[in-house]
């Protein structure tokens, strides 16, 4: 791990006497009480949810028998035990994920059966499908011709090991806003639900751009996110009647004590960070958006504002948009990310060596909780904003070794994905460039200057199959990074 800058004495007052900061900042009962995890998790804010909830439709694709004879997945596969077991799964599932599931028990196994399926389809018109096979030579026949008939309604169709060879899967992999997912893994069913809420989720949300002067709607193709512009002049207003009170208080105590070092920001960077975040907060929850991106250097070179680093990072933990630059292309990948791999994304810089091959990624904004919005935080230290050095931003240690995906949607139908490496952190000083620096290897690139895109994300764990599968659900192009 790289070592921890150093304090500049004349701009770190904190360093010595972090205790003396949280008594003079008023420092939260409640994190005396509960532990610094607990305690961050209790100053989640409260996001609007797109309106509603998706419905999705399932049915079993097999023979109407009590039992196989020969043939996979043979004379000892439980019919009814295993579709109780798929049902279960999907309903709790459908509970865990808030989705509205219809399943209907009775086997499709005939046109007439297929029929009727497909006229309650288009009568109740689902936000998604999810089609069980149940036999290798009976299942498939059913499923192919409702793949053909459907129209666009997005698709999933799980083949449980015993149900499918290599040339059952060929149709479905060439059907539009559609996914095979050939596994033994029973459990993954509930991804597959989850997949479909997803698709779901990024056609209702809306994300706030704050840029200019426009106040507009502005709804993209294919994924159907809309885009929120709002003026500056509102985040201007906003600060205005934000006081430093008991929340954001709190805020800037949480970090404050989490905080591996704090270097340059002082007592009130921090507490004008917390406020900043909360001017995020109460204009999403005001214009029901679930994220935020801030165009931010023309504001910050004009010192109207404080560079918003902090409340980007924390809206990012929540499992929420902070996006900067009011690159909507990033903050759509953000928002993806968190819904479809229940963490957050790295926006980031890319910067290639040509000495090593490998990428320099860096940033001011970086989340914390790479692992996930559940688990614990990577270590942090508090820094200022590196082109201004004005506010509060967390240069967030990564895990050297970490294997990471790299995505960026670039609309209205592309996304360019890839994998890779974590190898080290990189300090700022005596490096140039952003408070949370590493250096990474990616997989498949045989020159660094290759590597396409900008504000590409870094994610941890390796999801790639993941973003392909919502892809063909969502007809989105899947180009290699």
């Amino acid at each position: 791990m790289a070592s921890l800058p150093t304090c500049r004495p004349s701009r770190c007052p904190l360093t010595l006497n972090r205790r003396r900061f949280l008594m003079g900042a008023g420092a939260s009962v409640l994190a005396a009480k509960i532990g610094l995890f607990e305690f961050a998790s209790s100053l989640v804010g409260a996001e609007p949810k797109p309106a509603g909830r998706p419905r999705i439709l399932g049915a079993f694709a097999r023979p109407n028998v009590d039992k196989y004879w020969l043939g996979w997945p043979g004379t000892a596969y439980d019919i009814k035990r295993h579709q109780a077991q798929y049902t279960d799964v999907l309903t709790a599932a459908a509970k865990r994920l808030d989705v509205d599931l219809d399943l209907s028990q009775d086997p499709l196994y005939d046109d007439k059966a297929l029929a009727a399926f497909l006229e309650k389809v288009k009568q109740t018109a689902p936000d998604g499908v999810i089609l069980t096979t149940m036999s290798l030579n009976q299942g498939w026949n059913p499923i192919n011709k409702f793949l053909d008939t459907r129209g666009d309604v997005p698709t999933v169709v799980f083949s449980p090991m015993g149900t499918s060879f290599t040339g059952h899967l060929q149709h479905g992999r060439k059907a539009k806003n559609a996914f095979v997912g050939a596994t033994q893994d029973v459990e993954w069913l509930g991804t597959a639900l989850q997949m479909l809420k997803t698709v779901w989720q990024m056609k209702h949300a809306r994300l706030c751009i704050v840029q200019g002067n426009k106040t507009e709607d502005q709804p993209l193709e294919t994924i159907g996110t809309t885009l929120y512009y709002v003026p500056h002049q509102r985040f201007y207003d906003e600060i205005e009647k934000v006081e430093a009170g008991d929340e954001a208080r709190a805020i800037a105590d949480y970090y404050a004590k989490a905080a591996k070092r704090i270097v340059e920001p002082t007592k009130d960077d921090l507490l004008t960070a917390a406020k900043n975040y909360l001017v995020c907060r109460r204009v999403m929850e005001a214009e029901k958006c679930q994220g935020w991106s801030l165009e931010c250097l023309g504001p910050v070179g004009g010192r109207r504002i404080k560079p918003p680093c902090l409340a980007n990072a924390r809206l990012l933990d929540e499992g929420s948009v902070g996006a900067c630059e009011a690159d909507w292309g990033a903050a759509i990948s953000l928002r993806l990310t968190a819904w479809l791999c229940d963490r957050p994304g790295f926006m980031q810089d890319p910067a290639p060596n040509t000495v090593t091959n490998t990428l320099m990624a860096a940033h001011c904004t970086c989340p914390t909780k790479l692992d996930g919005f559940d688990k614990p935080p990577e270590p942090f230290v508090l820094r200022s904003h590196s082109e201004s050095d004005l506010g509060v931003s967390v240069q967030v240690l990564w895990r050297p070794g970490q294997k990471i995906t790299l995505m960026k949607f670039e609309g209205p139908k592309r996304i360019i994905l890839g994998t890779g490496r974590v190898v080290r952190n990189i300090d700022t000083p005596p490096s140039g460039g952003c408070r949370t620096s590493l250096e990474c290897e990616v997989d498949g690139v045989a020159d660094s200057r290759d590597v396409k895109g900008f504000h590409q994300l870094l994610i941890y764990g390796d999801h790639e199959n993941a973003f392909k599968a919502y892809c063909q659900l969502a007809g989105i192009q899947v180009v290699h990074i």
